[in-house]
């Protein structure tokens, strides 16, 4: 068995880095997180259209689908709600983040290593578990991420199988147009780094700002009213809006790896830092775009709703550029969410390379990985379902289930081995991501067997 890497800290000698229970910290301890020797570190400006770029992909396009598994008015309630309890459990990670880099005198930390630290460093109990946490946190990491690269080499090939139908005839496979997309797949996820994905995002984003606007326009056109569809589904169909919906306002995946690349770390959080501002963007576009989206086009929304739009002959070349840009910019956003897995296999795939070979077995498990992201799109090419599956399993987990479990071990477990009164709002998020999984789960996997 691997020997963990990772320091003890059972033995550290607890205030002298900060108070934990109040989350005080010494200045000097501070100064010190902030000395992080990043190569190729990113501005607050790159860091947003990171974030942004990360939470307005596809998803974006699904809600329609989402409000249409939960009625309009439910819809509209529960993602607004979603977007601020998925904020703070991001909150909740970046300041067990900081803390526990304060207390440890490490520059940076990502998901999994906090995981680690603060059940190796919580109550004596918990501190045997340390290695499990990680080791769990790490599978969700990347079969969620590797999940979201799926559904993205999916909504490419379904956009593009879309506007060629729409011109030839006889309708060619989505899966061909698939493996036309793998090689360049492969190619551009060579970008090793954020700061050279930077531009790439930014890209991504003006392609997906001008995609959304003009999607938007074709959505507002003829709207009818409100009581033309539900104001709330059912109960059969609400899991699966939930899948869909955290699988599109969660971002917490990205959010270590962006703060640990800033040049000003402490530009992320606080109130009007990095995170909430992306965050509040993110729920305000997801809230208009699903609500009007599923007003238009009611029951009849598809998986994404560029494939429900529709133009007379003198637009119909506006509505195919549409689908063609924002097919594009999800194509350039696979290279975000594949840096997290890469980030975690590719680490632990090359302890067992020399020097030298270092390179070449980079580039190996590059291909193979995003090979098979490819071969699940194209084992199930459901694009609604796939998407609410995946929020339902992985999402809900990182997003809503480790976040408060961390605050507690380290704000209000440490070293007191007793619960307080203050956690009852931390274990109503737990139970919520609990039952989405559970739920979510079921019913997303009976969807697709339809």
């Amino acid at each position: 068995m691997q020997q963990s890497s990772e320091p003890s800290v059972n033995s550290e000698v607890s205030g002298t880095c900060n108070n934990i229970e109040t989350g005080s910290t010494n200045p000097v301890c501070e100064s010190e997180v902030q000395k992080r020797n990043v190569e190729h570190s990113t501005s607050n400006m790159d860091t947003l259209i990171h974030l942004l770029k990360a939470n307005i992909g596809n998803g974006f396009l699904a809600m329609p689908f989402a409000f249409k598994n939960a009625g309009l008015y439910v819809g509209l309630g529960g993602l607004i709600v979603m977007g601020i309890i998925c904020t703070h459990c991001m909150h909740m990670l970046l300041r067990c983040s900081t803390v526990l880099c304060q207390k440890l005198k490490l520059p940076s930390m990502d998901y999994s290593e906090v995981c680690f630290y603060a059940f190796d460093s919580g109550p004596h109990g918990l501190r045997k578990y340390a290695r499990f946490a990680k080791g769990t946190a790490n599978f969700f990491l990347v079969i969620t991420e590797l999940g979201f690269c799926s559904v993205y080499i999916l909504f490419v090939a379904a956009n593009l199988q879309k506007v060629v139908n729409d011109h030839h005839t006889p309708e060619i496979d989505i899966r061909l147009y698939m493996v036309a997309i793998l090689i360049p797949l492969i190619l551009i996820n060579f970008l090793k780094n954020l700061k050279y994905l930077a531009p790439v995002s930014l890209i991504a984003s003006i392609l997906t700002v001008i995609g959304i606007a003009i999607t938007f326009y074709f959505i507002l056109q003829d709207l009818p009213n409100t009581s033309t569809v539900p104001k709330f589904s059912s109960w059969e169909q609400f899991p699966l809006y939930f899948g869909t919906a955290i699988y599109s306002v969660e971002g917490i995946g990205i959010v270590l790896p962006l703060e640990n690349n800033m040049k000003n770390p402490k530009a992320f959080g606080g109130l009007t830092g990095v995170l909430n501002t992306g965050m509040f963007i993110t729920v305000l576009m997801y809230s208009a775009f699903g609500f009007f989206g599923y007003l238009k086009y009611g029951d009849d929304v598809r998986g994404s709703i560029t494939l429900n739009l529709e133009a007379n002959n003198n637009l119909i070349a506006l509505v195919e550029s549409v689908r063609v840009m924002l097919a594009l910019a999800v194509f350039l956003t696979y290279t975000l969410a594949f840096y997290i897995p890469m980030k975690i296999i590719g680490s632990w795939f090359q302890q067992f390379l020399s020097d030298k070979h270092q390179c070449i077995g980079d580039g190996v498990m590059r291909a193979t990985l995003i090979f098979l992201t490819f071969l699940a799109a194209v084992a199930v090419p459901k694009l609604g379902p796939i998407i609410s599956l995946i929020g339902a399993f992985g999402s809900s987990s990182l997003a809503l289930v480790f976040p408060p479990i961390l605050k507690m071990i380290v704000f209000d477990l440490n070293a007191m081995g007793r619960f307080y009164w203050k956690c009852w709002p931390d274990f109503a998020i737990i139970m919520l991501g609990i039952s989405g999984f559970i739920f979510g789960t079921y019913v997303s996997v009976l969807d697709l067997t339809k």
